[in-house]
């Protein structure tokens, strides 16, 4: 009799476990670019929604920084770059989907208070000795790398030397191995801006409205369109990514998620 109950009590308490199990929702792991937060957080919230059984969690950071963490064995479902160079090199070496594009962004000027630069001076004025030049930190943020190919376009486009200056004297402050984090609750390049770090900062344009938004004596500023450059994202799914995962992509590349990304900015791939 004893024997019949400890096996009872046994059953309830494993069913009881797998119960709980069962009730805990499926978990969605994506690394994402930083510039992507806003947005993502976004387009999340509006797919569990649709998933109760489903929960997206992020790790935000800079494109290239993510890539390598991946590279080098980190889990995740879904790796959604700033850039498409980096999720296709994961696919190359066999650890993920080809990746498709599902948003495009370009470089804005962020200038702080009391600087005078609007559009049709801004190149002159970057190449001006005294004018901080604040960017992020190429190879390890696709920010980074679209701004290095500003410069080159810069320099193209009839200024001799231009690259070497530009890119001697950018101040890398965001998006690096080293850099400090970005703080939690604010936008990294409204932060640094606010700090008096830099008086021009080459940053997405959206990334430049929400540090406006924030910092309000700060000014977008926009890039003349022939030096300015496009930045394509690019999704891919990681190899063993769950149904979940595919099914979050999918909401990512529909007009909803789209919808969602253009609200805050971004250009349809």
């Amino acid at each position: 009799m004893r024997r019949g109950l400890r096996f009872l009590c046994v059953l309830a308490a494993s069913l009881g476990f797998v119960s709980a199990l069962q009730a805990q929702p499926a978990e969605v792991v994506v690394f994402a670019a930083g510039s992507l937060r806003g947005a993502l957080t976004e387009v999340a919230q509006a797919w569990q929604a649709g998933e109760p059984n489903a929960k997206v969690k992020f790790t935000f950071a800079a494109s290239g920084l993510l890539k390598d963490r991946l590279a080098g064995g980190e889990r995740a479902d879904v790796f959604a770059s700033a850039n498409v160079e980096h999720p296709q090199a994961l696919a190359t070496a066999g650890r993920a989907a080809a990746p498709k594009v599902f948003a495009r962004n370009q470089l804005c000027a962020l200038v702080a208070p009391g600087v005078d630069v609007a559009s049709a001076m801004l190149v002159k004025r970057m190449l001006e000795p005294a004018v901080r030049l604040g960017t992020s930190t190429p190879k390890a943020d696709p920010a980074g790398d679209y701004t290095w190919m500003m410069f080159e376009r810069i320099e193209q486009r009839g200024n001799p030397g231009a690259f070497a200056v530009l890119s001697g004297k950018a101040l890398q402050l965001t998006g690096g191995p080293n850099s400090p984090p970005p703080p939690a609750d604010r936008n990294v390049y409204g932060a640094v801006m606010a700090a008096g770090q830099a008086d021009i900062f080459i940053t997405y344009c959206t990334g430049s409205v929400v540090a406006v938004r924030e910092v309000p004596s700060l000014r977008s500023v926009d890039i003349p369109a022939d030096v300015n450059v496009s930045a394509s994202y690019g999704v891919t799914l990681m190899n063993g990514a769950s149904a979940d995962a595919a099914r979050f992509v999918q909401f990512l590349l529909s007009p909803p998620g789209q919808a969602m990304l253009a609200r805050h900015g971004f250009a349809a791939p």
